[in-house]
C-alpha cells in the first residue's frame, strides 16, 4: 500500500511548484488501519490555495517542511484501509545552493 503512493504527493509537488524550488521526501509514516481484500484508491491533490500557502512560507523563511496525508480508500470512499504521511522538505533553489556551498566550506 505503501509503495503505491509513496512518490506522488512530492511529484506532485515538484510540477505545481516548478524550477525555481527544491523539493524532497523527508520522511514517511504509514498507519495500516485494516487488512484490504480491494482494490484501493487514493486521491493526492494540492488546491490552489495549498501551494500559494507553501510559496509564501518559502518566499519568508527560504525553507519548510509540510506533511502531506494520503488515505487510501475502497472505491466509495467511506472505508479508510492506510493512511501514509509523508513530510516534504520545500526550499528556494538559490536559498538551498547557497546553503550547500556554506556546508562544503565548513567541512
Amino acid at each position: 500500500m505503501f509503495s503505491a503512493v509513496d512518490p506522488i504527493p512530492m511529484t506532485q509537488l515538484v510540477n505545481l511548484l516548478g524550477k525555481d524550488y527544491v523539493v524532497w521526501d523527508k520522511s514517511a509514516e504509514i498507519f495500516f488501519k485494516r487488512p484490504a481484500k480491494e482494490t484501493l484508491y487514493a486521491h493526492v491533490t494540492y488546491d490552489l490555495n495549498e501551494v500559494n500557502r507553501i510559496k509564501d512560507k518559502i518566499a519568508s523563511q527560504h525553507e519548510i517542511e509540510i506533511v502531506k496525508t494520503t488515505a487510501l480508500t475502497n472505491e466509495a470512499g467511506d472505508k479508510v484501509y492506510c493512511e501514509v504521511k509523508k513530510t516534504i522538505y520545500v526550499a528556494d533553489k538559490a536559498f538551498y545552493k547557497k546553503k550547500l556551498a556554506k556546508r562544503r566550506v565548513n567541512s
